[in-house]
């Protein structure tokens, strides 16, 4: 089977690797694709009338698109037209990712378990809001902002500096979601969806912001670790996911220990996933693709922070390592109605991903830069920001790199990834050196 996968971060080469081992490495095209990717045809994600002439030609017979952005603006939608089969949202349905606004009052429309919010039309109207609240606030920019339209502010004071940055960036009439600020770890869940049917990775975990401790500002993600010891037996042991189907029995309490306590991952069924997918139904929308869940979990149980109408990144990096056995056939059963079928196998143990970002990341970064030492780790190394430059490789991006190992435990997938972290080399690398070593018990 021929296959092309749009994008070129890392997320698109993990997506690769895995697929190549289902149809053979011949066969998986990246368009574009970065400096660490095989078979890559320079044609950029926006090229909408270029990726079908090449699928045409190529005899493609599965698209698999990674990044929001040609989500958005609707690849499926022109890729479907021409009768080429693709694996991903409409752009009606990745509204989900491509309008907060929208995907907020989709989430109180259904009763779906979410922090409070109001909607702005302007930096001003949101302004005033702010200034009247009392307890923290996060402020966002309703449409896509490559991870940096997000601004936590525990103190309300904070606000309005954030709107202001809004404004600067996306203009003083930006579309804004201001929300109740919820305490608690964060957790991401992922799946593969068909209609109101979804097949569940492990709950993993991510790493926002730049420095140790999560200081500093927010980033596209830090570094990310699976599975994630705060949740239940289920997914906190890499135990396979049961399918989950809308109408399926899900919620109840489980024992441990010789007492009864919530199932966090039942309780996330029931409040978050299964009326998603009710109502993306009711409102008859089809969605086929991967569909991520940014979860808090808060003492009163969890909370939906935001939907993904892709795989997260880079959570992508430890999921697909921790599969044992393949990808494509979950994908393809997508298309047939027998999802239900293809639970995931996955391995006993722990993945951990160290993102490699670039000197000035996640402001301005220099593109160019030499990178030494990428092929010579015992870790997989997906590339993101990578391109090659006078035929070597060299950075093109910000976050750069990701090492990823594979071990019995947490801490032995660590000491694997970092040690291969302390093989590799570019001037100005940064990484953060806690990725999976402050995971709540």
């Amino acid at each position: 089977m021929k296959i092309a996968v749009i994008g070129r971060g890392g997320r698109e080469h993990a997506l690769a690797w895995k697929l190549a081992q289902d149809a053979g490495a011949e066969n998986v095209f990246c368009l574009p694709g970065n400096g660490g990717t095989a078979n890559n045809r320079p044609i950029a994600e926006h090229d909408f009338a270029g990726i079908r002439s090449f699928c045409e030609s190529e005899g493609i017979e599965l698209v698999v698109v990674g990044p929001e952005a040609p989500l958005a603006r609707g690849l499926v939608d022109l890729l479907a037209g021409a009768k080429i089969r693709v694996f991903g949202p409409t752009r009606a349905a990745a509204r989900l990712e491509s309008s907060k606004t929208w995907a907020k009052q989709f989430m109180q429309r259904h009763g779906i378990a979410t922090a409070a919010g109001a909607f702005f039309e302007s930096v001003r109207a949101a302004t005033e809001h702010v200034r009247t609240q009392r307890g923290g606030l996060v402020v966002k920019y309703s449409g896509l902002a490559a991870g940096k339209g997000v601004f936590v502010c525990p103190d309300p004071a904070e606000a309005p500096a954030a709107l202001q940055e809004i404004g600067r960036r996306h203009g003083p009439n930006a579309p804004i979601v201001v929300e109740e600020l919820l305490e608690g770890p964060e957790v991401s869940i992922m799946g593969v969806v068909s209609g109101t049917a979804i097949q569940l990775f492990p709950a993993s975990r991510d790493h926002k912001r730049l420095l140790d401790g999560d200081r500093g500002p927010n980033t596209g993600g830090m570094g990310a670790y699976a599975p994630v010891p705060d949740m239940d037996d289920e997914y906190g042991s890499f135990a396979p996911p049961r399918p989950c189907a809308v109408g399926s029995k899900v919620g109840s309490p489980t024992t441990q220990g010789g007492g009864a306590r919530p199932n966090r991952m039942a309780e996330i069924r029931r409040t978050i996933i299964e009326p998603t997918l009710k109502g993306l139904a009711a409102e008859g929308i089809a969605y086929r693709g991967f569909l991520y869940f940014g979860l808090m979990l808060t003492a009163a149980g969890p909370k939906l922070l935001e939907y993904n109408a892709r795989l997260g990144d880079p959570e992508t990096e430890v999921l697909l390592p921790a599969l044992d056995g393949p990808l494509l056939p979950t994908l393809l059963a997508s298309f047939d109605g027998t999802l239900e079928r293809h639970p995931f196998a996955i391995k006993p143990g722990a993945v951990v991903d160290v993102v490699l970002a670039a000197g000035g990341y996640p402001g301005d970064v220099r593109a160019g830069v030499p990178i030494a030492g990428a092929d010579a780790t015992d870790a997989l190394v997906f590339h993101a920001g990578t391109e090659i430059r006078n035929g070597a490789l060299a950075v093109a991006g910000g976050r750069v790199l990701n090492v990823v190992a594979h071990g019995a435990d947490l801490a032995a997938a660590r000491q694997k990834a970092y040690a291969a972290c302390a093989k590799i080399r570019f001037d100005g690398m940064q990484f953060r050196t806690d990725i999976g070593g402050r995971a709540p018990a």
